[in-house]
């Protein structure tokens, strides 16, 4: 049987911090600690991380978007030429 690489995450809280992930975890049926904070790790990281990976925009947003990246008489200013460069120095 092959066995599956583990990683530790070592965290200290509170002791009513400890009682009440000890509560939840019973009460959501699980066998430990382990499998409870990996199973809310597992369900809210996706939508964190979308979250902050997404913009959404309106029609009209989009719009406003668009006609002001096809606007060709406007310049970048100095502070989004700057993001730019550190954009290209972490090679994105």
């Amino acid at each position: 049987m092959a066995t599956t690489a583990r990683e530790r995450i070592e965290m200290r809280v509170s002791p009513e911090v400890k009682i009440l992930a000890e509560r939840a975890s019973a009460a959501m049926g699980c066998s430990s600690l382990t499998e409870f904070v990996t199973g809310l790790i597992r369900e809210h990281a996706p939508s964190i991380l979308a979250k902050q990976t997404t913009i959404e925009l309106s029609n009209t947003q989009f719009d406003n978007f668009l006609s002001v990246c096809n606007d060709q008489t406007l310049k970048p200013g100095k502070s989004l030429l700057k993001a730019a460069k550190k954009l290209d120095d972490e090679g994105y």
